[in-house]
Formats: structure tokens, sequence, C-alpha cells
């Protein structure tokens, strides 16, 4: 294929958007990759001429082959050592503007959708997310559209009784955050405490290869002691489209997402697995 076709192809035109279908359904920037490279190989052997729309096939595909990843996953997964997270993504700031993506990106948002069935989770993604006619969704995930229908409202009934309650503005979940980082950074139990709702809960994931409680600590005086335990470097970045943390400590690296209502912390998402952090250093970017 030369330079200029492959340029001018829809999938490499698309793919931020291919890739964010993907990653919503998967948690995993590396699976979503793998379900990219099966998708173009798959686009590859396409007849061209029979697709009126390749912006809607493109997605059809990615959701598919994300789909039959995902049954997979959810198995693997049971196996998982400890508290499963989805991996986080670094991202600029901007992707917040579009504030319906930076919701369904969000840690808060995946790790809710983490309690979804497989085909669950494909039906919602595709529907709430990227507003897919029933149909189109029925054709990706091999249902009639009237059994979508039913399955987007279960789903969507589902997903709205486990996210957080509350939507905050961008400017105070930065100012949150921000005093969240400066009270993790001097280790202050007070401070901490001050900044963290009564039931606050913390979850870590570790995967087994590093050091991160195995289940939820729950609590602003015990989550505050955890967090408190030891000196560590504390740098503000943004995490899939919201205000977070990189934390080290001793040598090891955790991304620390945070859920805000009503000016505190109620939840706290660090990932410290290694094999989840290598999107922290160039911005992944995302699309709608």
């Amino acid at each position: 294929m030369s330079g200029d076709a492959t340029a001018e192809d829809p999938f490499l035109t698309h793919r931020s958007l291919l890739f964010t279908v993907a990653y919503e359904m998967l948690g995993s920037a590396a699976d979503a990759e793998d379900v990219l490279q099966d998708s173009w190989l798959r686009w590859a052997g396409v007849d061209r001429a029979r697709v009126s729309d390749p912006r809607a096939y493109l997605v059809r595909l990615v959701a598919r082959q994300a789909l039959n990843r995902l049954r997979t996953l959810s198995r693997r997964r049971e196996d998982y050592i400890g508290e499963w997270l989805p991996e986080p993504l670094l991202t600029s700031p901007d992707v917040a503007e579009d504030i319906a993506l930076a919701e369904s990106v969000s840690i808060a948002m995946l790790t809710v959708l983490e309690t979804l069935a497989p085909v669950e989770r494909a039906v919602f993604v595709l529907r709430e997310v990227f507003e897919l006619p029933y149909g189109e969704i029925g054709e990706a995930v091999d249902k009639p559209a009237a059994t979508v229908r039913q399955i987007a409202r279960r789903a969507r009934g589902r997903v709205a009784a486990r996210r957080p309650r509350v939507r905050v503005s961008r400017s105070e979940q930065q100012a949150v955050v921000e005093r969240f980082l400066v009270a993790v950074r001097t280790g202050q139990v007070g401070a901490l405490m001050d900044v963290m709702a009564p039931d606050v809960v913390l979850i870590a994931d570790g995967g087994g290869l590093a050091p991160a409680a195995q289940a939820p600590v729950h609590g602003a005086e015990l989550v505050a002691k955890a967090l408190a335990n030891s000196i560590r470097t504390v740098s503000a970045v943004w995490l899939n489209g919201a205000p977070a943390g990189r934390v080290e400590s001793d040598g090891q690296v955790a991304a620390v997402s945070l859920v805000v209502e009503d000016g505190r912390v109620t939840r706290i998402h660090a990932v410290a697995n290694p094999h989840k952090l290598t999107r922290l250093e160039v911005p992944t970017g995302l699309a709608r």
C-alpha cells in the first residue's frame, strides 16, 4: 500500500475513536491495542466498495473483536491477585473539554463497567457513549435490535446505581485533588483526613507484582494512615481525562485517581501493577 493510500485509510483516520471504543470495553490499553491489530488485519481483507459508512463499519468491527476478548478476560480476571482496576492513561487536559468522553473513560466509570456482563458492557458503551443506533449495536453483538434495547435499559440502570452520585466541576475536582496531593506529599494524617470523606474507600491494584492492599480499605483514619506511612514523591498529572496524581515511594510508582463529592475525596483508585503503568509518559489520544 502506498504512503498516500495508507494516510487516507479510514482505519487510520478513525484510529483514536477505535482505540477508545476498545479501551472502554476492556479497561486495558494493551488489550485494546491487540484488538486494533486484529481488526486492522480483518479490515485489510474487506471489499471497501461494499462499505457505505467506513466509520460505522469499523466501530462495529472493533466492538465485535473487543467483545470476544472481553469474554476471555472476564474468566482470566477471576484469578487476578487482589483488586483489579483499569489501566490508567496519561491524557491531555483538553480531553476534559468533552464532558461525556471524560466521564466515560474515567477510572471510576471503567470500574463500574467491570460489574456488567460482557454483552451489557458492549451495549452500554456503544449506545450511551458513542450513540450508535440499536440496529447497528445488534450487528456488533449478534442480537436483535429489540433485545439490545432491553439490554441497554438494564445496563443503564446498573451503572446509574453504582456511579458517583454527584458530578463536580472541573475546577472543584482540580482543587480537591491538589489539596489531597499536598497532604500525601507531606504525609500528615490530619491533613489527609480533612480532605477525605469519613467513609472514603481506598482500592489498590498491585496484581501480586507490587505492594498493595488486597482488599478495599474503608474509613478516613485507616486510609490516611495507609497513605502517610512513608516519604514519597508526588506529582500532579491528568489521567483518563481528570486531574490525578503520580506517586513514587521507595522506587515504586502508582497512578492515583480520585472520586470527589461535596468537596471531599470519597474513593481512591491506586494502580501500582507495573504492567498497567506503561501509558504514563506520553498522552494517549482519545475520541468520540
